[in-house]
């Protein structure tokens, strides 16, 4: 018996490739073997760096797709690099990261382009207080961990994607974009 229509979870992310989904894996599992933060360690799959959460939605409104691969498609970043460098926790939502000790100038700015061309486009965002770049490893932790110094991890970053999320299914990259100026 079905609970119903499965919502969409609509975002923009960074998307590591396999060989840096795989290091930020094990740097996971460190953690989770080393400091004991107690949490659910997230499936390698669905690790990933939200640039701009979008909303949950019964179904996926085609305008809303539409200005959204719009915005994305207008954006004009030079590729970057980006280095995993410390892990820490966030109080609030009792989640586990991995992040930039410091954001790079290039993720700022896909960021603050990002949110003003969806803007533009007229797509609603959920308003962000300001921009905290970090992949999240576990949720549900019980200890919270201090900002940590981790073996950096180099994630050379050439583009971003939309992804549609459904509980219990596979993420879905809608669309990619590569990075250019």
């Amino acid at each position: 018996m079905s609970d119903g229509p499965q919502m969409h979870r609509l975002f923009f992310a960074l998307w590591p490739d396999d060989a840096l989904r795989h290091s930020i894996d094990e740097e996971a599992a460190r953690i989770e073997r080393e400091l004991s933060p107690g949490g659910r360690r997230l499936n390698a799959a669905r690790l990933h760096m939200t640039l701009q959460f979008l909303g949950d939605f019964a179904s996926l409104p085609p305008a809303l797709l539409d200005g959204a691969c719009a915005a994305a498609a207008q954006i004009r970043v030079s590729p970057f690099a980006l280095e995993l460098d410390c892990a820490g926790s966030f109080r609030g939502s009792n989640v586990c990261w991995l992040g930039p000790t410091a954001t790079p100038a290039g993720l700022q700015e896909l960021w603050d382009s990002l949110g003003i061309a969806l803007r533009q486009h007229e797509v609603p965002l959920r308003p962000a207080p300001a921009f905290s770049p970090h992949v999240t490893i576990q949720r549900n932790v019980r200890r919270h961990l201090p900002v940590t110094p981790i073996a950096p991890l180099s994630w050379p970053v050439h583009d971003f994607v939309l992804v549609d999320s459904q509980s219990g299914q596979p993420y879905r990259i809608i669309e990619r974009w590569p990075l250019r100026r």
